[in-house]
């Protein structure tokens, strides 16, 4: 299997999808797996997941996304988002699933749990939203990678209206935010943007050594 700059350089953000083409459920896996295991700040995962299936809900939101095909036909449609906040109710959620995970007392995590609500709550609300938000762009990062190494091909989208979304998709109710799209499929052999060479500054240029 290609190294890890190779798979950077074969992906793309792809323009055009084959909808004849579908994941595996293994494929797909590689995808969710990636989503849910990439790192967050004290890896308190403020994000959830949404898989959407439906040809109806896919093409309401195409429609809400200036009629970007990617919508849908790629194989899978994901929208990610954040939590509107992080409370002492998310805490101990978090520290009940580690203590399990690790085999200890939650009491042990006593410290940590100090620590995680002093943090938040010394947070304004745009703050904890921004500060959320962010950590929903790691998890694309990590996802897009993990789909590069499997010659999966994925479009990072933020033009759509986010308002929208999370009416149609009652994101709401859920206490959510959608903040990207992310697609997934193969490639369309007609994708023009397929065969440009990758524009990227050189080293020289980017990395500043002091």
């Amino acid at each position: 299997m290609p190294n890890s700059p190779e798979h950077l350089e074969w992906r793309y953000a792809t323009k055009q999808y084959d909808a004849t083409k579908k994941l595996t459920d293994e494929q797909r896996a590689v995808i969710t797996d990636a989503l849910r295991l990439a790192p967050s700040s004290f890896g308190l995962q403020p994000w959830k997941f949404i898989h959407v299936t439906s040809p109806e809900l896919r093409e309401q939101l195409k429609a809400q996304a200036w009629g970007q095909s990617q919508v849908t036909d790629a194989s899978d449609l994901f929208v990610l988002c954040s939590v509107n906040t992080i409370d002492e109710a998310y805490i101990d959620r978090y520290l009940a699933s580690m203590a399990k995970t690790r085999g200890m007392d939650v009491s042990q995590l006593a410290g940590f749990r100090d620590m995680l609500v002093n943090t938040t709550k010394g947070m304004t609300p745009e703050q904890m939203e921004e500060w959320n938000a962010r950590q929903v762009y790691i998890a694309i990062g990590v996802a897009m990678h993990a789909a590069a190494e499997h010659r999966i091909d994925t479009t990072p989208m933020e033009g759509f209206n986010k308002q929208t979304f999370d009416e149609i998709l009652g994101l709401g109710a859920l206490g959510l935010k959608s903040r990207l799209i992310l697609a997934a499929g193969f490639r369309a052999a007609e994708d023009a943007t397929q065969n440009y060479a990758k524009s990227r500054f050189t080293k020289e240029e980017v990395f500043i050594e002091r």
